[in-house]
């Protein structure tokens, strides 16, 4: 069953995201207290656990690739056991109280950016997604998420 690997935030932009014990989610909004929330299409951020462990596998340099983690990569939600970019625009994601819908599939990798230093190129481009907050409630680590059916 997929499920929350961990929930990030950063409540001042251009810093990392750090791993909190819970969140909540905000309808048309994001997660309460980061930095990056607001109205539009990008309202939270969601990666792959192992989309991150493809990372430190495929690093330049391995002892720095050590420190990749949930968050470094500026994802809100980082997940486990589902491919994410895979889901189609529109799918929408039970995860705990919350109700979430894909809006954006690939995330721009700003200039500079330190994974694609370490690694040799950012998988967020790739393999992260974007969703809209329809229906908000607290998430965190260990939630289950499901994919639910379209109409």
């Amino acid at each position: 069953m997929p499920s929350v690997a961990a929930v990030n935030i950063s409540p001042k932009k251009g810093t990392t995201k750090v791993s909190v014990s819970k969140a909540l989610l905000v309808a048309d909004h994001g997660l309460q207290g980061d930095a990056h929330a607001g109205p539009g299409i990008r309202q939270v951020s969601l990666l792959g656990i192992e989309s991150i462990e493809k990372s430190k596998e495929r690093a330049k340099d391995q002892k720095r690739a050590r420190g990749l983690c949930e968050g470094v990569f500026a994802e809100n939600i980082t997940t486990r056991g589902i491919e994410l970019f895979s889901l189609p625009l529109g799918t929408k994601m039970q995860i705990g109280q919350a109700l979430l819908e894909v809006s954006k599939i690939g995330k721009e990798c700003h200039a500079g950016c330190e994974v694609a230093r370490i690694v040799g190129y950012c998988v967020m481009p790739h393999e992260g997604i974007f969703a809209r907050v329809l229906k908000g409630g607290e998430i965190k680590p260990g939630d289950k998420i499901e994919v639910l059916p379209s109409p």
